[in-house]
């Protein structure tokens, strides 16, 4: 057994070494990235099978000769790294052309005058120093020096454009005619001696199937739960949800959302007309429940009389806009799979 061994492994050492399949065993022990590896198989095609043919190399890769010249020429075997992406950022970047002297003279204009703005600023300084500077070094001057009337407020604005810039809107969705691909949110507050009450609303903008739930903080933690609550009752049938900048769809909210995979949109805000659906269905359930006598402070004992308006809005009540269709017999139209069950409805 130790002789057959032996005899392998001088066969082995006097095998003629093959530098290609060593190239791929560096590659492997390196973990160069999926593209040098490919690059590294241009080479070993181009000097193996393409005979040191360009031409038929790129034929076979599809790739330009332009490219392959160009990794040939960067390709080093004892530095197989070579073959890996280089930085492409640019070496050169643009400089800010601002010299000591008018950032100097900047600062000393801002402070005198720190509630003029930057065209005012800009004006002043060619009148003074008869010389003209563009508007966007004043106003790199007082970003850098922090050359605010109120620091603190002005920290606070940037952090709230910040977070409005991050926000989608709904007019940047584009809307589909099926059920479970957009969910409108709102919250209704209720006052009732002294007391503050919130009840959570929602709404599926095609099939118009809705769903509420009473609550006695006004919190992001409620609307999470209201959501989970929501995506069960929907059997996780629903893309979108669009509400409005209300704090109750912060924080733990936006976590509920990126947990259940929900893309959100904003309404624009004072805009209630990006919210149409939901509003409407707001307006029936105070005219045709709360100003009937149906409210009550016990979120336990109203949400129970809610549920039972909500089965009869759903499988009983014609709606108008569905061609006086309930919204369950407006979706088994329209729908394949059913998003919810009466059995559901009810719990």
């Amino acid at each position: 057994m130790v002789y057959e061994n032996y005899r392998a492994c001088l066969r082995r050492l006097q095998a003629p070494f093959d530098k290609y399949e060593h190239w791929r065993k560096v590659a492997k022990v390196l973990k160069l990235s999926k593209s040098a590896c490919q690059r590294l198989e241009w080479i070993i095609f181009y000097e193996t099978k393409g005979r040191g043919n360009v031409k038929a190399t790129s034929r076979h890769f599809l790739i330009s000769r332009k490219t392959l010249y160009k990794w040939f020429n960067l390709f080093d075997s004892n530095n197989l790294r070579t073959l890996e992406d280089r930085d492409r950022a640019p070496k050169n970047t643009r400089k800010k052309e601002i010299t000591p002297q008018e950032e100097s003279r900047i600062v000393s204009l801002r402070k005198q005058y720190l509630a003029w703005g930057k065209l005012k600023l800009q004006r002043l300084y060619q009148n003074i120093y008869q010389e003209k500077i563009s508007s966007w070094k004043i106003q790199y001057t007082i970003q850098k020096y922090k050359l605010y009337p109120n620091p603190v407020k002005n920290e606070k604005l940037k952090k709230k454009r910040k977070r409005n810039q991050a926000k989608k809107r709904i007019t940047e969705l584009k809307k589909q005619p099926f059920p479970g691909f957009l969910i409108a949110l709102d919250v209704i507050t209720i006052y009732w001696n002294g007391l503050k009450r919130y009840i959570l609303t929602a709404i599926d903008t095609v099939s118009k199937i809705p769903f509420a739930r009473m609550y006695t903080t006004k919190s992001s933690r409620s609307a999470a739960d209201f959501l989970k609550r929501l995506f069960y009752l929907l059997d996780g049938s629903f893309l979108n949800a669009l509400h409005d900048n209300d704090s109750v769809f912060h924080k733990e909210f936006i976590q509920a959302c990126q947990k259940l995979g929900i893309s959100q949109y904003w309404s624009r805000p004072r805009t209630p007309t990006d919210n149409p659906v939901n509003e409407n269905f707001n307006g029936t359930l105070k005219r045709e429940f709360l100003r009937i006598g149906n409210f009550h402070p016990n979120p336990v004992l109203f949400n129970k009389e809610l549920t039972e308006w909500l089965i009869i809005y759903i499988f009983i009540r014609p709606h108008q806009a569905l061609g006086y269709d309930t919204p369950w017999q407006f979706y088994q139209k329209i729908a394949k799979v059913l998003p919810m069950s009466p059995s559901r409805a009810e719990s």
